[in-house]
């Protein structure tokens, strides 16, 4: 552990070396499952570019251009900023109830004409890094200390109470599960999750009280989804028959009659993969996962080559984020889980959702850049 915190001198890398440390493989990955992205948006939209493949590929583009910058960004400038970048985060999250977008019986965004973004977005961002920074700093012995866990909890904390609040239990549970993960990664003891999820279970009635009735509707859907099969019970219904219908070879592409004929809601967003199922089958669905499994492994690969706890904290939890997003979509689609609406990592149509996850990799690829680079609390100016 003494190499971790470790106050040697950071090496300077110039562009060359940066371009030479990068993983190419990796990005060439990530690039073909935004592909298959865009082919199965093209195919939702009837063999047209328009209105959602054109835009996914343009959006990949200018995400590519972000993750570019980030990932040759100098990380000293992103352990300074943790803190700053996510009070402005959940400034951003606060100020969404009273001048954000209302959208569905929802007030998620702020925007100004047709521009509009989701402040809890930039959130999943900036709480993994303010939590990394957290734990750079902090001894190894004192990690098991209850006082030492209460400011990593409050971070959590706020933006949990805050989508609560707009209501959006999905993304509320989103920063729970990376949170709670990066702390999981930083060492924190079992004791206290097991506390957690005790209390949760004990929490239970009360929070179901405190459910709007919608929410309800979806836990009731997700345990009978035959309750009201025309009704609330309809998106998964829809779901399982169109995954079930591809079959072990699928349809063909273009093919899906669940896709094509429309039955199938929210095909080219949180559904996309059930329409991919649908066309390419069981074993379409088995390749596209095991791409995902193969980014996930690349992110683990270069998140353990880390030498800072900064640098491997900001890389691990990026792709725990990125694996909760890949599980819970397909949970939900399958039936495992109740619909939340959470999209696939680069396949679903989506600008805001796209771009956060693209500057996440980022991360992950400046980290391994950076992966030979110790900090001296001298060269950071810390701010807090």
């Amino acid at each position: 552990m003494k190499l971790l915190f470790a106050e040697a001198p950071a090496p300077k890398l110039n562009l060359s070396k940066k371009l030479l440390l990068l993983n190419w493989p990796f990005i060439l990955l990530i690039t073909g499952i935004v592909l298959v992205g865009a082919a199965s948006l093209y195919s939702v939209a009837g063999g047209s570019l328009d209105p959602w493949a054109s835009r996914h590929v343009v959006r990949f583009c200018f995400g590519l251009a972000l993750l570019f910058a980030v990932a040759f960004s100098d990380i000293r400038l992103w352990l300074r900023g943790a803190y700053p970048l996510y009070l402005a985060a959940l400034l951003l999250m606060i100020l969404v109830p009273f001048i954000g977008v209302e959208s569905g019986g929802a007030r998620r965004w702020l925007g100004y004409g047709e521009l509009s973004f989701q402040p809890s977005e930039m959130m999943k961002i900036t709480l993994v890094l303010a939590l990394a920074r957290y734990y750079q700093w902090l001894p190894p012995e004192k990690i098991w200390r209850p006082d030492a866990l209460l400011p990593p909890v409050l971070m959590i904390a706020l933006p949990i109470l805050l989508a609560l609040a707009q209501p959006d239990l999905g993304t509320a549970a989103l920063f729970a599960i990376i949170g709670g993960g990066l702390l999981f990664l930083a060492g924190v003891s079992w004791f206290y999750f097991g506390a957690v999820i005790v209390g949760v279970v004990v929490a239970l009635p009360h929070a179901w009280e405190k459910l709007h009735d919608y929410q309800r509707e979806r836990v009731l859907t997700f345990i009978d989804p035959e309750r009201d099969p025309l009704g609330s019970g309809y998106h998964i219904l829809q779901s399982k028959i169109a995954i079930g219908s591809g079959g072990l070879a699928g349809k063909g592409y273009m093919q899906g009659t669940q896709a094509q004929l429309n039955f199938l809601p929210e095909k080219h967003t949180d559904f996309i993969f059930t329409m991919f199922a649908e066309e390419m089958g069981f074993v379409g669905a088995v390749v596209l996962l095991a791409l995902y499994l193969l980014a996930l492994l690349f992110i683990t690969y270069m998140a353990l080559r880390c030498r800072s706890i900064f640098a491997k904290l900001l890389a691990a939890a990026s792709g725990s984020r990125f694996l909760a997003y890949v599980f819970i979509n397909v949970a939900m689609v399958t039936g495992l889980v109740p619909v939340v609406g959470v999209p696939l990592p680069l396949v679903s149509y989506g600008g805001t959702s796209m771009l956060t996850m693209i500057i996440g990799l980022g991360f992950v690829l400046n980290a391994h850049i950076n992966r030979n680079v110790t900090f001296r609390r001298s060269e950071v100016r810390a701010l807090w």
